[in-house]
């Protein structure tokens, strides 16, 4: 499937079959994926906690609802970011690029971020929705479904999955093998709704 398929394709799936177990090569290549998204420079802020213990899927389900994707997934993650990633040796993450662009690189990151929560915070969640873009249409394209979420309670998911301080979570994420095929799509805006040339009238 191309990507182009992949966009037109993908849905949101919430009943999947729970008998399916995901190889773990495709697991670690769904991973590797999605560690090429883009993130603000090259800070690679998010983190990604595969949840696969049964105990803690079946808490987190009961604090998402009782929503069944949460259990039932072949995968179940929890996409979160380090608020802090640019300032914990930043140096790394451009380690292969030339001494004149890491010299550059190394303020400007402090620059941008310290002092600045909500820059920090709405760096974590950009970079979340875009990481869970890639899992999805990766996902789709080796032929699972998914569901991206945000409908539970991010402060008792925090805890069960022991968030370090100075994390966020952006969303969650289920990918596995749909049992049913997803609902039509029900009504897409018309893009002269949603597209703006220039400026807002």
């Amino acid at each position: 499937m191309d990507t182009l398929q992949a966009i037109e394709q993908r849905r949101s799936v919430k009943i999947y079959d729970p008998g399916h177990v995901m190889p773990e090569e495709d697991l670690q290549r769904l991973l590797s994926l999605a560690a090429l998204s883009p993130t603000a420079f090259n800070i690679q802020h998010w983190r990604f906690v595969v949840v696969d213990d049964p105990d803690l899927r079946q808490q987190i389900r009961a604090a998402a609802w009782d929503q069944s994707q949460v259990t039932d997934a072949s995968l179940f993650l929890v996409l979160c970011a380090d608020l802090k990633a640019w300032e914990k040796n930043p140096r790394r993450y451009w380690r292969e690029a030339p001494q004149e662009v890491q010299e550059f690189m190394m303020p400007a990151i402090d620059t941008y971020y310290r002092d600045k929560e909500r820059v920090q915070r709405d760096e974590a969640m950009r970079s979340c929705g875009i990481a869970a873009q890639t899992l999805m249409l990766a996902a789709k394209g080796m032929g699972y479904d998914s569901c991206p979420m945000d409908g539970f309670d991010f402060d008792t998911v925090g805890r069960i999955i022991n968030l370090p301080r100075d994390h966020v979570i952006g969303l969650a994420l289920a990918i596995g093998k749909a049992l049913h095929p997803a609902k039509p799509r029900a009504g897409q805006l018309a893009l002269d709704e949603v597209v703006i040339r220039n400026r807002f009238a």
